[in-house]
Formats: C-alpha cells, sequence, structure tokens
C-alpha cells in the first residue's frame, strides 16, 4: 500500500520588527531590543532556548522587508541573496511587547556583530521564527547547564525562568567567556551554584575551559537534565564525556553546537547535513 500523502509543509513566516534601543552589556556583548506592531503576529514557544533566524543583505540594493525570497531568486545572484544568522531570544516583555537579543560581537568581524554595533532605533529587521525545544523540567532533581558566550542567551532565561517558577531548584551552570569584564548579573535560585570559566582570550581548544570543568565535576545521581550549548568540537567531546564514559542519558540531554570554529554560520549550517557536523557519533 502506498504511504499516505505527507501534509504540506507549513510556509515560514518572516516577521518584521523594529529596532527599539541596542546598547553594550559587556565588551563583547550588546542587546539590541526589537519591538513594534509586527510582535503580535509571532508565535512564541514555550521554550527557554527560542531562537530566530536574523535576516540580513546589502543596504546598497534597497531591498524592502519583509523579502520575497522566492522573487529574489528569479533576480539576484547567489552573492546577493539575504542570509540568515541565528540568534536566541534573552528575554520576552510582552507587556512592552519587545524582544531582547544578546549578541556576541568581535569589532569588524562577521556580519552580525557589525550591524548590532551601528544599528539604530527605528530600522526595521526581519527574521524567521521563533522555533526552539528546551525548558527546565521542575519535577528534575539537578540542573546541569553549559555553554559559551553564544549559549549565555538561553542559560541566562533558563536560570530565569526557575528562579520564577522552581525556587527550590539545584543545580550549577557552568559559562565559559574571555575574562571577567564578561560577567553579566544572573537571577538563579540559591540552589544553583554559578561559574564562570575564564579563558583569558578568544576562544580556541587549547583556552577552552568547559570539557576540563565537566570532567573534574561529580555529577549527581538521579533526574539530570542537561543544556549544554556552545561550539561543535567542544560538544562532540562534552557528549564523548557525558554519555560514552560517564553514562548519561543522552535523550534526557539538549547537547547541539550553536557555532563552528573557523567556519560562517551558512558553512556550519550545511555541515550539519555532513559526518563533520554530526554530534552524535552513532
Amino acid at each position: 500500500m502506498a504511504d499516505a500523502a505527507k501534509p504540506p509543509r507549513k510556509p515560514r513566516v518572516q516577521h518584521v520588527l523594529e529596532v527599539q534601543d541596542a546598547y553594550q552589556l559587556t565588551p563583547h556583548l550588546r542587546r539590541v531590543v526589537l519591538g513594534g506592531q509586527g510582535f503580535d503576529a509571532i508565535e512564541f514557544k514555550d521554550a527557554t532556548d527560542q531562537y530566530i533566524k536574523l535576516l540580513f543583505a546589502d543596504p546598497a540594493l534597497g531591498l524592502e522587508r519583509p523579502f520575497d525570497l522566492e522573487a529574489l531568486r528569479q533576480q539576484l545572484p547567489q552573492k546577493d541573496m539575504p542570509v540568515t544568522r541565528t540568534y536566541t531570544i534573552r528575554h520576552i516583555d510582552r507587556d512592552a511587547r519587545q524582544l531582547w537579543v544578546d549578541m556576541v560581537v568581535h569589532g569588524d568581524e562577521g556580519l552580525a556583530g557589525p550591524w548590532a554595533q551601528r544599528v539604530e532605533p527605528g530600522e526595521p529587521i526581519s527574521f524567521f521564527g521563533p522555533g526552539g525545544g528546551y525548558a527546565p523540567r521542575p519535577e528534575a532533581d539537578f540542573h546541569l547547564l553549559a555553554g559559551d558566550e553564544s549559549a549565555l542567551p538561553a542559560i541566562a532565561a533558563a536560570l530565569e525562568s526557575l528562579n520564577q517558577h522552581t525556587p527550590q531548584a539545584r543545580g550549577v551552570a557552568l559559562i565559559e567567556v574571555h575574562d571577567a569584564e564578561e560577567e553579566i548579573s544572573l537571577q538563579a535560585p540559591e540552589g544553583i551554584e554559578i561559574r564562570w570559566l575564564h579563558r583569558g582570550g578568544p576562544f580556541s581548544p587549547q583556552r577552552a575551559r568547559l570539557v576540563d570543568e565537566l570532567s573534574a565535576m561529580t555529577i549527581p545521581d538521579g533526574d539530570v537534565q542537561a543544556f549544554i550549548h556552545g561550539e561543535r568540537g567542544e560538544m562532540k567531546r562534552l557528549r564523548r564525556l557525558l554519555v560514552k564514559e560517564r553514562g548519561m542519558d543522552r535523550k534526557a540531554m539538549s547537547l547541539s553546537a550553536y557555532w563552528a570554529a573557523g567556519r560562517i554560520e551558512d558553512e556550519f549550517q550545511a555541515e550539519k547535513r555532513t559526518p563533520v557536523g554530526a554530534i552524535d557519533e552513532d
């Protein structure tokens, strides 16, 4: 018997908001506040790792948002097509109808970072999403959260949710950053220890601290919920450590790469479908 026809995929909705504010949190972390009339059309997830895919195009092309991507594919060479950059929503302020997006910046490096540094209130930005699926379970015995700067918004949102809804929660949050100047204030239950891990410089495998810290850490028995995200090579090492060596349940953890050293996002996303981009070995 032939397989039943699959229902058509729901078309992606491109939302348009305006930049309402932008300011520096730390030397390498900048907050961009988005809001406006389009806020009410966004379907948010019940998750603390909600991510959006911001769309960027060459301003010289004068393209209007929302971009008609199908039409543009017929008109523009591939090199001029809008591209996406993925960021986690740090906070949703439903009363003010705003999204906070905290973005790691490295001077003129990259695409989204320089945009965040120069953007002025009133400028429109469009995006797909949000997606996401992780939320801390109130019944978990222990919460293990770990990541680098790219995971900081999601970790901060998870801690904030636990502080509000599960103040008795226990656990630890390991956050790897450049140095002490990159630490920010976080709201967390008293039972969750926050450890800032200082690399002493930009990311490199030699400076990375997460694997060594987790290797030396005793993880209690019981229902442990883990959220671990960051650079791809480090996530592969942590997957081996926690699943292969420690015997933790892979299905019970949210562990994936947000980025890969030496790759722009387009390359990183494309490699997800290849062996080099896979976090899991089997």
